[in-house]
């Protein structure tokens, strides 16, 4: 449960230019039965404990994002809109310095529209306690690693491999010394927040489980996918 004296703020991305989606319209902005795929992340935040929302978005889009998206659906806690970088780690240090006041940020996907109460929850309660926490799920399918040629060279035991979501929780201090080391050398390939903890400061992260419908849009089949998810969802 969140603690009265204590400040959460989300930071949603939404800087991805969405080039497997295979469309000229950003995965962020495509329509979800009836609403952008952003609203549905948006409307998460909107409704939890969190304090505020920072969205970060792609380059001269910031006007777009406050008129069809803050205003048109009345997202109040959304306090900032930034511009992001060139990678996802420059979008999360933009959206890091508008986050300063907050003792925790919740680093979230702007394309990953089926987070829930009781996932932020969950990610709540284990970021005060452990500092550091990333939403996922075990894997159901067995992983290869592979060679450079594309051979099979090992396989690891699926009992601890986990498929890592957002939102990803970290104390915020801890979370922007680590993006400023990260910044200051920008020469370490970097896939997830947990990863620049990982790398620039040792620390450990908590995996807490997340869902299976968590899922990220990024290709046409995840749009259709999330159709039939939202459409079960909205017949209960």
């Amino acid at each position: 449960m969140k603690k009265e004296n204590e400040s959460y703020t989300a930071i949603v991305l939404a800087a991805g230019s969405g080039k497997r989606m295979q469309t000229k319209v950003h995965k962020q902005y495509l329509d979800l039965l009836g609403k952008p795929v952003l609203y549905y992340a948006l409307k998460a935040f909107e409704d939890s404990a969190v304090d505020e929302i920072i969205l970060v978005t792609g380059k001269g889009e910031i006007p777009y994002c406050q008129t069809e998206i803050v205003d048109r659906y009345g997202f109040k806690k959304v306090t900032h809109i930034v511009e992001g970088g060139k990678e996802r780690y420059h979008s999360v240090y933009e959206g890091l310095k508008c986050a300063a006041g907050a003792d925790y940020v919740l680093i979230h996907d702007g394309a990953r529209p089926f987070i829930n109460e009781q996932i932020l929850q969950s990610v709540m309660e284990s970021v005060q306690e452990n500092g550091a926490c990333v939403t996922g799920v075990p894997v159901k399918d067995t992983i290869k690693i592979a060679d450079g040629e594309g051979y099979a060279v090992e396989t690891p035991d699926r009992n601890y491999v986990w498929a890592v979501q957002t939102p990803q929780a970290f104390s915020c201090g801890l979370i922007t010394d680590a993006y400023t080391k990260l910044m200051a050398t920008e020469n370490l390939t970097v896939t997830d927040d947990a990863m620049v903890l990982e790398k620039m400061t040792g620390k450990k992260v908590k995996l807490v489980p997340g869902s299976y419908r968590n899922i990220k849009i990024t290709t046409p089949e995840d749009l259709i996918v999330a159709e039939a998810y939202l459409r079960h969802s909205q017949e209960k």
